[in-house]
């Protein structure tokens, strides 16, 4: 009997705290699939922050030009089915369960992973239905992701920041290391980064993973210039999105010349292009799904230069692996009131609520500007956060912005 969707999800949601890296079972997943990831080009990005905008800007550049496009992002905010999309249409909840039902076995027997078991129902799915051209984002790194197993037209790196150390490294050039081992012999590598040493050290990584393929293969290594702003019209807001939308712009320009959309498609898609839950206003909600520092960097800046109404009350829900305390004196820059909380799809990866009382009021951190509250129960914050608020601001994970979504009935597809 095969698996209805929720059992489908079943499934696959206990498998979310198992981390491997290697290819090696999404490579034994595709066999078993015919090889779906072969039957049509991909774009492949990766970065820190700003690889799923850039991704979706791309993936509208091409539907636009009249290709049929998959799009393959992680993680999603209400809805699994939001990973899968074709020219913006996501996986039926039967296909979804179905696909599933084929890989269940062979997940079992391999131990493979729910991202890794998810990489290869995207390709599956892609390949079902009809797709002409792939943009596949990266997981997490990028030389053992799952998603590495591609063999793309382009690939690109889009910035790099600390984030995930316990797995890509302590240091910025580990990390930077881990994400240039997505470029591949013959297919132009595109990086998005503006601080010289990290250029030089992704360029010179990129050219070590090509030679470890191709020996005798030339790297074509293409750097968007530091000070690049896209220039027109682009429906993302905040600063660092006209920097994702330079990025997008040089991708698309290193396609095969049969692939590259002309600027009029460019402008018309990007002008379009709309990613949940960055900087996301819907009436008095603003929703972000800031999870490092440099992401919340980027969402205090653009708050300050687009000066919403006040006051700004922000609920935020940090997972207990990132620098939160970093991530909430920044905050503290652009809010007025502050409620700290629990997002419950982040359960298992929660912050310490009492660690972090003891350090709200521990004399030696930075002194706040704003009033900050904890308190642990969801919908308790979630009312609170509300009143006399101007703005609501809702950040701190995709965790945190998924699950108000969810509460609000403000779904993503």
């Amino acid at each position: 009997m095969s698996l209805s969707y929720p059992e489908a999800l079943a499934f696959l949601y206990p498998r979310t705290t198992t981390y491997k890296f290697g290819l090696e079972r999404t490579e034994a997943l595709l066999d078993l699939l015919g090889r779906p990831d072969r039957l049509f080009p991909v774009i492949h990005i990766g970065g820190t922050n700003g690889k799923g905008s850039v991704s979706t800007l791309v993936a509208e550049a091409l539907q636009e030009a009249g290709w049929r496009t998959g799009l393959y992002t992680s993680p999603h905010l209400v809805s699994f089915r939001e990973r899968y999309l074709v020219n913006g249409v996501p996986i039926g909840e039967a296909a979804m369960a179905m696909w599933v039902d084929q890989l269940r076995r062979p997940t079992e027997e391999l131990g493979a992973t729910f991202f890794e078991v998810g990489t290869a129902l995207a390709f599956a799915d892609f390949a079902a239905r009809g797709v002409e051209v792939a943009v596949i984002e990266v997981g997490l790194g990028g030389r053992l992701d799952s998603t590495n197993v591609v063999r793309p037209m382009v690939s690109a790196v889009t910035k790099i920041e600390l984030d995930h150390q316990k797995y890509l490294g302590g240091t910025l050039e580990k990390i930077a290391a881990e994400k240039a081992g997505i470029a591949k012999p013959g297919a132009p590598f595109v990086i998005g980064e503006t601080r010289p040493g990290i250029i030089e050290l992704l360029r010179r990584t990129a050219g070590e993973s090509i030679h470890q393929l191709d020996p005798g293969a030339v790297p074509d290594v293409r750097v968007v210039p530091a000070g690049l702003a896209y220039p027109g019209a682009l429906r993302l807001a905040g600063p660092h999105q006209r920097r994702n939308a330079a990025v997008a712009e040089a991708v698309l320009a290193a396609l095969p010349e049969r692939y590259r959309p002309d600027p009029d498609a460019v402008g018309r898609a990007f002008a379009r292009a709309f990613v949940p839950g960055r900087l996301d206003r819907r009436g008095k909600w603003l929703f972000d799904v800031a999870h490092n520092p440099d992401g919340v960097r980027a969402l205090v800046h653009a708050i300050g230069e687009t000066m919403p109404p006040r006051p700004v009350h922000a609920l935020v829900s940090i997972l207990g692996d990132k620098a939160w305390p970093e991530m909430l004196v920044e905050l503290d820059r652009i809010v007025d009131r502050g409620v700290l909380t629990i997002a419950p799809s982040a359960d298992t990866r929660r912050w310490d609520m009492d660690w972090l009382r003891r350090w709200l009021r521990d004399p030696s951190r930075p002194l706040a500007r704003a009033q900050w509250r904890v308190i642990s129960d969801f919908p308790q914050a979630l009312a609170e956060v509300q009143e006399g608020a101007g703005t609501v601001l809702v950040t701190g994970s995709f965790h945190t912005v998924g699950d108000v979504l969810e509460r609000l009935g403000l779904g993503t597809i």
